[in-house]
């Protein structure tokens, strides 16, 4: 007679499972792990592949259903993003844990590793692991379609300075880079006197506009076109035309102010210069050293202009300078400049070296100017002064010369300068010389002046 082994008997506390007799702790479905995952399945209907849209141009992704978002491979937003697109599945489901699994960054897969619980026979919990792949689609998003056109825009920035100088444009096309206020726009355009930015919202278009008089005494208005209506769903569209137009003063300008400004800004002189232009005007008297600012909005309750343009600026040579130590203030008299020196000085023209005739005149430059120095100004004694404020003053109290700026060798500073700017990419004109002189007009006055110099991101040639 053969004898066959018993079963095994289950361990203490245990039981078999109802379906392949392995010995289990207890549990409300009397079953093991592998029976029970063979007999239900948690993530039935949960899709295991999908798809992303991706935009090459701008790296963003499209949540639907129609926001694109900027997301980091592999970062807790496009997590978020990847289980929105599964989130009426999974609500049958308690998610437990999430994440990525490394795919290559080229391969246009995401893998998500999901965790995943749900009562299942009898109030038992199971707990499952399935991975769900999604494949990244390119779409080119709204943005950079209109950008791509090109012709399609909905509002626009005219920007305009009626000078000849284009300094003012100079700074502030270095403050909208470093900024970079221009990466929305569509289009920028350089016309003769300004430039033209192309926006494709007007919500774009306006924080220009607020940019620009944050930096830069100007004054803007707007209008709109009607493009088009839709009667049946009440759509308007429109498009904006803003107008910005930044007063007609650069640096190294000479200006003469009406009487009732001058009076109001510490009864300086009427013949100031012009000795930088930022969100304000900066003027100095040459006589007194007394520094006053000028707003937007002051300038164009005053307005005054340019007495000379920079083409009729003249070299001369210092003969004799004798610095100023003291000069009693004037009754009312506003604040000085600590970083000029008021000098007296005799110069002569550099073109009239064979005559004997010599200019007096005070300057704000005495902190510079030696004897034998070369030095560009305005002669006021020999040119028709063509300005309202000007014709009225008394002849006496208007200077015969007005110093602007030490004269060095162009060419020398050209090839020492290790720097550079970077430029807005816009359709141009064609450029001529004059326009590259006054470009090495700016680089220089960032060299000499560190106020203007420091809200400019200079880069090593």
């Amino acid at each position: 007679m053969e004898y066959l082994p018993a079963a095994a008997a289950p361990a203490q506390g245990h039981i078999l499972c109802c379906q392949c007799g392995v010995p289990i702790p207890p549990n409300p479905a009397n079953m093991c792990v592998g029976c029970l995952r063979a007999q239900v399945d948690i993530t039935e209907g949960i899709p295991k592949q999908g798809t992303v849209h991706f935009c090459k141009q701008c790296e963003r992704y499209l949540q639907p259903p129609g926001t694109w978002i900027q997301c980091a491979l592999e970062s807790r937003e496009l997590l978020a993003l990847c289980l929105k697109k599964i989130k009426a599945s999974l609500s049958k489901v308690r998610l437990i844990d999430a994440g990525f699994i490394w795919t290559e960054p080229h391969s246009k897969r995401l893998k998500l590793k999901l965790t995943v619980q749900k009562e299942v026979i009898n109030g038992a919990v199971l707990q499952q692991v399935f991975v769900v792949e999604y494949v990244i689609q390119s779409q080119m998003c709204e943005d950079c379609h209109r950008i791509e056109a090109k012709d399609f825009w909905k509002a626009v920035v005219q920007v305009r300075q009626k000078t000849v100088h284009k300094k003012t444009f100079y700074y502030l096309e270095q403050l909208i880079l470093k900024h970079r206020l221009h990466q929305n726009t569509l289009r920028i355009k350089e016309i003769h006197d300004g430039l033209d930015f192309y926006y494709s919202s007007k919500q774009h278009a306006q924080k220009m506009v607020d940019f620009l008089q944050c930096t830069v005494p100007c004054r803007s208005k707007s209008s709109q076109r009607l493009i088009s209506h839709d009667i049946h769903s009440n759509v308007y569209n429109y498009k904006s035309t803003f107008s910005v137009e930044i007063v007609p003063i650069c640096k190294d300008n000479v200006v003469c102010l009406s009487p009732k400004l001058a009076q109001s800004l510490g009864n300086m002189s009427q013949i100031c210069v012009c000795i930088r232009v930022t969100s304000a005007i900066h003027l100095i008297d040459p006589r007194t050293l007394q520094i006053a600012e000028v707003d937007g909005s002051t300038y164009w309750r005053h307005p005054f202009s340019s007495l000379l343009q920079p083409k009729q600026l003249e070299e001369f040579i210092v003969m004799d300078i004798s610095r100023v130590h003291e000069r009693r203030k004037g009754p009312g008299a506003g604040a000085r400049s600590n970083k000029h020196t008021l000098a007296e000085a005799w110069v002569r023209k550099t073109s009239e070296l064979d005559k004997d005739h010599q200019y007096f005149c005070c300057t704000h430059l005495g902190h510079i100017l030696n004897p034998g120095d070369l030095v560009l100004g305005f002669d006021l004694a020999n040119c028709n002064l063509n300005d309202e404020f000007a014709n009225k003053m008394n002849p006496q109290h208007i200077p015969d010369v007005v110093l602007i700026k030490k004269s060095y060798d162009r060419g020398r500073r050209q090839r020492r300068r290790n720097w550079r700017l970077k430029e807005l990419q816009r359709d141009r004109e064609a450029t001529d010389t004059e326009e590259e002189r006054q470009y090495q007009d700016f680089l220089e006055d960032l060299e000499e002046d560190e106020t203007i110099r420091k809200n400019v991101n200079i880069y090593r040639s």
